[in-house]
């Protein structure tokens, strides 16, 4: 049977999916790096439960992977920001979305990320394909692709 938790293995991998293992986990970065912040914005793009939300919010905070940035005093309310350790996670998440392209998306890449400077698609190293910039969270794009379902406004992915 498969243990809740890796917490007695030395590894690097193992200690990594005590972090961010769980699908909405992962969901929920992907949400943050596409420019949503809020929680009311993550929970209905999601459909998640919104104690789920909440929980798996904390623990991203609690671990270093988000930052809560105050947006409104009355009443208080916070968004949802990367920190560097957040960030870090791009590569892991590009990554993703590629294997994902290639091997689960039979109507072609739902989403596409495009290099803000020159509009070149991401390679799997996130190098642009057209002027072959290494590119950052900051400079990409990410647009409906042809395998889209319900097509999701263009956003500017944020760090």
């Amino acid at each position: 049977m498969l243990r809740a938790d890796y917490s007695d293995q030395n590894c690097s991998i193992a200690r990594t999916l005590e972090l961010v293992g769980e699908r909405w986990t992962i969901m929920i970065l992907r949400e943050v790096f596409l420019g949503v912040h809020r929680f009311e914005e993550m929970q209905r793009n999601l459909g998640i439960a919104r104690n789920v939300l909440g929980a798996r919010l904390e623990r991203l905070v609690e671990s270093g992977i988000l930052k809560r940035v105050p947006y409104q005093e009355r009443p208080p309310r916070s968004e949802y920001r990367l920190t560097a350790k957040g960030v870090d996670l791009w590569p892991v998440l590009v990554a993703l979305l590629k294997w994902g392209d290639r091997h689960a998306a039979p109507a072609g890449p739902p989403v596409v990320l495009e290099h803000s400077g020159c509009g070149g698609a991401l390679d799997d190293r996130r190098r642009c394909e057209r002027c072959g910039e290494d590119v950052e969270p900051w400079d990409v794009v990410a647009r409906p692709g042809p395998g889209v379902a319900r097509p999701r406004a263009t956003v500017q992915v944020s760090a």
